[in-house]
C-alpha cells in the first residue's frame, strides 16, 4: 500500500485506439475516487494526452517513472511505451496490440515485487494484442500463466449480487462438450465456493449449477451429459460438503428469477453464462479472476472502437471494477486475518454413522 495506507490499485491502459483512457479520465475526474485508492496507470503519457485532447476533457495526471513514486490523490502515469506510439482511433493495428502488452507485462511484474496491491485492466483486442510472448484468448489465461505456482483461474462475472461463473472460457463451442468432465466441473465447484467464502465474505454460499443441453437434456433425449456427469458431480459436491444444485435448464434460468436465491451460478460455457448477465447489467458488470494471488478485476466490456474518441464511453463499468478489486482485497485480508490462528476442532461429523467425537488437530498453529 502506499505511504498513507492507501489501496494502489495497478490499470493497464488496454487497446489504446479504444476507450480505455476516457473510461479511465472520466473515473478519476470525481476527486472522491482518490479517498480510496491511488491509482497507478500503466501506459503512455503520450497516449494519454492524445486521448484527453480528442475528448476535450481536464482531468490532470501525473508522469511518473516507477510505481514507488505515485503520488496519492493524483492519477499516475508509467510510460511502458514508446515515444514514437501511434493512435490510430478506432482502428485495431499490431501497434496497438503491442502497447497494450507492454503495459500488461509491466504492471504485472510490479504486481510480484508488491508494488501495486491490485490489477484492473482495461480491454484490449484479443487478435492485435497475440505475439510470441502474448498466445492466449484473453487475460484470464495469460494471468494463469504468470501466477507461477500452478493456479486456475475462474473467470466470475459480477453484478450485485449476481456472480456468474464458467466451466469454460475462452474456448470454441464446438470443443465445448468434450471438455465438460466430471474432474473439471469438481475443480470449478471447489474453487467457486471458495471464492465465495474467501473473495466474497459468504460463510456457506449456494451455486447453481447449468445444463448444457437445451431442457437439461430432456432425460437423455437431447443430449446425455447432464445424467452421465453433471447430476452425478453435483450430488458428489454436495457430498463432499459444498451446497450446489442442478443441472437447471439454461434458457429460462434467469428469465424465471431463480438466479436470484443462489450466491453464485457455474455456467458450462461462456456465452451461456455471459450473455445474460451482460443484458442485465452490462453497465455494471465486472470480469474477475478467482483462483489466483494476482487480484484482477475488469469492466464487463470490450474495446468498443465504434464510439472510440467520441466521448460517448460510459465508465461505470470501470468504476465498478475498482470497487470491486478493493472489496475482494479487503475480504481476502480479511479471511485470512479470521484464521490466521486456528483453533484445535472439536466436532461431530455428520456423515459418519459411528457417531463418534471426532478430535482434529490443525496442520499448524500459525
Amino acid at each position: 500500500m502506499s505511504e498513507k495506507g492507501k489501496i494502489r490499485v495497478g490499470i493497464t491502459q488496454g487497446d489504446i485506439n479504444g476507450i480505455g483512457y476516457e473510461i479511465i479520465f472520466k473515473t478519476f475526474e470525481n476527486p472522491e475516487m482518490f479517498d480510496i485508492c491511488t491509482p497507478v496507470v500503466y501506459g503512455s503519457p503520450k497516449a494519454a494526452a492524445y486521448h484527453r485532447k480528442a475528448l476535450e476533457m481536464e482531468t490532470p495526471y501525473n508522469a511518473i517513472e516507477n510505481a514507488g513514486e505515485a503520488q496519492a490523490g493524483k492519477l499516475n502515469i508509467i510510460n511502458c511505451n514508446s515515444d514514437e506510439l501511434h493512435i490510430e482511433l478506432g482502428t485495431s493495428t499490431p501497434e496497438s496490440g503491442l502497447a497494450a502488452f507492454q503495459a500488461l507485462e509491466r504492471a504485472i511484474k510490479d504486481y510480484h515485487e508488491g508494488l501495486i496491491d491490485v490489477l484492473v485492466t482495461a480491454p484490449i483486442n484479443k487478435s492485435a494484442i497475440q505475439s510470441e510472448k502474448f498466445h492466449f484468448p484473453g487475460h484470464t489465461e495469460y494471468l494463469q500463466e504468470c501466477s507461477g505456482e500452478g493456479e486456475k483461474a475462474l473467470m466470475i462475472l459480477c453484478s450485485g449480487s449476481m456472480r456468474v461463473a464458467v466451466a469454460t472460457s475462452h474456448m470454441a463451442l464446438r470443443d465445448v462438450p468434450e471438455a465438460i468432465t466430471a474432474e473439471l466441473l469438481e475443480e470449478k465447484i471447489a474453487q467457486l465456493d471458495r471464492s465465495m467464502k474467501e473473495d466474497f465474505n459468504i460463510d456457506a454460499p449456494k451455486i447453481a449449477v447449468l445444463s448444457l443441453n437445451p431442457h437439461a437434456g430432456d432425460n437423455g433425449l437431447l443430449g446425455k451429459e447432464e445424467i452421465e456427469v453433471i447430476a452425478p458431480t453435483v450430488r458428489k459436491m454436495n457430498d463432499n460438503g459444498i451446497f450446489c444444485y442442478g443441472p437447471f435448464a439454461a434458457d429460462g434460468f434467469m428469465g424465471s428469477g431463480k438466479h436470484t436465491a443462489f450466491d453464485a451460478i457455474l455456467a458450462m460455457y461462456h456465452d451461456q453464462g455471459l450473455a445474460p448477465l451482460k443484458a442485465l447489467s452490462m453497465d455494471d458488470g465486472v470480469n474477475f479472476t478467482a483462483g489466483l494471488s494476482i487480484l484482477r478485476t475488469s469492466p464487463a466490456h470490450g474495446v468498443a472502437y465504434d464510439i472510440a474518441g467520441k466521448g460517448e464511453a460510459d465508465e461505470n463499468s470501470f468504476r465498478q471494477a475498482i470497487y470491486a478489486a478493493i472489496d475482494i482485497l479487503r475480504n481476502r485480508n480479511m479471511y485470512s486475518y479470521a484464521r490466521r490462528n486456528p483453533l484445535r476442532k472439536l466436532y461431530f461429523e455428520k456423515r459418519d454413522d459411528s457417531n463418534k467425537l471426532n478430535l482434529q488437530q490443525p496442520d499448524s498453529d500459525i
